[in-house]
């Protein structure tokens, strides 16, 4: 199989990514409902519709406006199609707590809400990193040039790093540290809190690996907003270093 992956169906070339993603927001709001459904939820379903309108909004914006970010003198050179359409999964991701949180705030909901989604959210990652991965340099998920022997043709004829696939690979163990964890450590929101920093923290490792273009103080966009999620979370880091020691 060659990368980029665009298989032809009926004479039409067919948008893998694309596909993936819908697979992606479909399976993971399937596996949250079956969280849900075996959960002791302590939230209102009438609540809980307000905190996913909230992340969905959320998520929108901020993916887009982090995409934006991460090229923005790419992105003015283009049409406004092409700034509607770009975009990046940790400003999603960010977008969408910040979205959850100001909704709560309306709303009145004081129950952390994170944990439930937290699994779904890897799932949905995880389906979408695949398309990333067969997309190959299509997308901006590609790595510099290396001699490493993970090394890989992504379509351009040079050895990168792959970095959708190292994704994938640290995808999988956090999904079964998370889900081990929850069963025995965790206590309300403690989970949502530990993904958020450890994808964000493997994010801003990976971002030295990238062939980026744009910095602000050496580093990406995507490393200040990393950087920036460790500082919404310092409270809860000081916690579990107190409780490390």
């Amino acid at each position: 199989m060659e990368i980029p992956f665009e298989p032809i169906l009926f004479g039409v070339k067919i948008n893998i990514h694309l596909i993936l993603e819908y697979l992606a927001f479909f399976l993971g709001y399937r596996y949250y409902a079956y969280l849900k459904k075996k959960s002791n939820d302590h939230i209102l379903s009438e609540n809980r519709l307000y905190i996913i309108l909230g992340a969905a909004i959320g998520a929108f914006f901020g993916s887009r406006i982090v995409g934006f970010l991460e090229h923005p003198i790419v992105a003015l050179e283009n049409s406004l199609v092409y700034l509607f359409n770009v975009k990046t999964i940790m400003g999603g991701l960010f977008g969408g707590l910040l979205g959850v949180e100001i909704s709560k705030k309306i709303i009145g909901e004081k129950q952390s809400s994170g944990d439930l989604f937290t699994l779904p959210i890897i799932l949905g990652i995880f389906i979408g990193r695949i398309g990333c991965f067969l997309t190959g340099i299509n997308e901006f998920t590609y790595g510099k040039e290396t001699s490493f022997f993970m090394g890989m043709d992504l379509g351009d004829g040079l050895l990168r790093h792959p970095l959708a696939f190292y994704e994938l690979i640290f995808l999988i163990l956090l999904f079964f540290l998370l889900k081990n964890f929850k069963s025995k450590f965790s206590t309300n929101g403690d989970l949502f809190k530990v993904f958020m920093l450890s994808y964000f923290g493997f994010r801003f490792c990976i971002e030295f690996l990238k062939p980026n273009e744009f910095f602000v103080f050496g580093l990406s966009s995507i490393q200040i907003l990393c950087i920036t999620c460790w500082l919404y979370y310092y409270k809860f880091i000081l916690k579990a270093m107190n409780y490390a020691r």
